[in-house]
C-alpha cells in the first residue's frame, strides 16, 4: 500500500506542510511513526481527505515532460477507480483539480490504480491520460 511523507501529501494537496501537520494534530488525517521519527499517511485515507477538501480552480503546475509531447502533466492522488467489464472511470485529485480518466479496465488493472496511489494526468487536447510516475 502506497504511503507519504508530509511534504508529498501537502503538495498532492495544494497546500502548506503546516496544514497537513494541523489536519494530522486534529485527528483529520491519521499517521503512523516511522522507526525514524517521521510521519507518513496511508494512501487510501490521504485520498478520502483529498476527495473530501476539495477547493475550486487555481494555478497548479505539473512535473516537466520528460520526452513526451504533452506539456499539461498534473501529478495527483487517485482518489476513486469504478471498473465494469471493459472500461474504468479512474478520478484523481492534483491539488485543486479534480480529474476523471476513462479508459480500458485493463489499463486500470496494468497500472494498479486504486485509491491512495499517485499517478499523473497527461492532458492533451480532448484526452486524459493517466500514468504511474517513475
Amino acid at each position: 500500500m502506497a504511503s507519504y511523507r508530509i511534504g508529498q501529501a501537502a503538495e498532492l494537496l495544494g497546500v502548506t506542510v503546516d496544514t497537513v501537520r494541523r489536519w494530522i494534530d486534529a485527528g483529520d488525517l491519521p499517521s503512523t511513526r516511522t522507526a525514524g521519527g517521521q510521519r507518513r499517511i496511508e494512501g487510501p485515507a490521504l485520498a478520502a481527505l483529498a476527495a473530501a477538501h476539495r477547493r475550486g480552480p487555481g494555478r497548479r503546475g505539473g512535473e516537466a515532460a520528460g520526452g513526451q509531447s504533452a506539456r499539461n502533466r498534473l501529478t495527483g492522488i487517485v482518489t476513486k477507480v469504478t471498473k465494469d467489464e471493459v472500461m474504468a472511470q479512474v478520478e484523481l485529485q492534483a491539488g485543486p483539480y479534480r480529474l476523471v480518466s476513462l479508459m480500458t479496465r485493463e489499463a486500470a488493472d496494468e497500472l494498479e490504480l486504486t485509491p491512495g496511489v499517485l499517478a499523473v494526468a497527461v492532458v492533451k487536447a480532448t484526452n486524459v491520460v493517466v500514468e504511474r510516475p517513475g
